[in-house]
């Protein structure tokens, strides 16, 4: 098989236990289209506790989402397929979206940037945070708008990114100098809160 047979093979069968296990679909539907509300969420819960660490993971988060779309973009220039429910027979299609180039998956770039960036500052959230990106990967492919290579490709560089942005952003004196400035404006709008844990 060709790269492109693979990629239908396991397109296949991830999206076919939709048909097989109708009763998921809805859970599916879920995971891929209103998870991303969650991640804001959590966002910003990290945003507002534990000031010090955690703000310097959501900046990390944000530059690594912006730099992965970036090389997304350039990606996606290079080689173009449209949606499975565009191309291919027969695909449980669960969302109605409009037919572009798919490749690579922007839901799975911005889950991967953010859940593994939070795994390098949490680690003992990490797991479960990881767990979340690739379960939005996998229901991304049983909905019907992408293949399995569009969604490996988008955690692969939101992958890198997050390394990358972990190892640079966190040293880089002008991001705290920023962050103090920002701090500041904050307390002068905001009432004064105590700091809590994050989670």
């Amino acid at each position: 098989m060709n790269g492109m047979d693979v990629n239908v093979h396991y397109f296949r069968l991830i999206n076919d236990l939709g048909k097989e296990y109708p009763a998921l679909n809805p859970i599916a539907f879920f995971v891929a289209e209103y998870t991303v509300f969650l991640l804001a969420l959590c966002a910003l819960v990290y945003w507002f506790t534990q000031k010090d660490e955690n703000r310097i993971m959501v900046v990390c988060a944000t530059v690594t989402f912006v730099i992965a779309e970036l090389f997304g973009k350039i990606a996606g220039s290079l080689h173009m397929n449209n949606q499975p429910f565009a191309e291919l027979p027969d695909v449980n299609q669960l969302v109605q979206k409009a037919v572009d180039n798919s490749f690579p998956s922007d839901h799975t770039i911005l889950f991967f940037s953010f859940c593994m960036t939070f795994w390098l500052f949490k680690k003992k959230m990490g797991p479960l945070w990881m767990l979340l990106a690739v379960c939005v990967g996998i229901s991304r492919i049983w909905v019907g708008v992408h293949y399995p290579a569009d969604v490996i490709v988008g955690a692969l560089i939101s992958t890198g990114s997050a390394l990358t942005v972990y190892m640079v952003i966190p040293r880089m004196r002008i991001v705290q100098t920023l962050l103090d400035i920002y701090e500041k404006g904050e307390r002068a709008i905001l009432p004064a809160k105590s700091k809590t844990k994050g989670f």
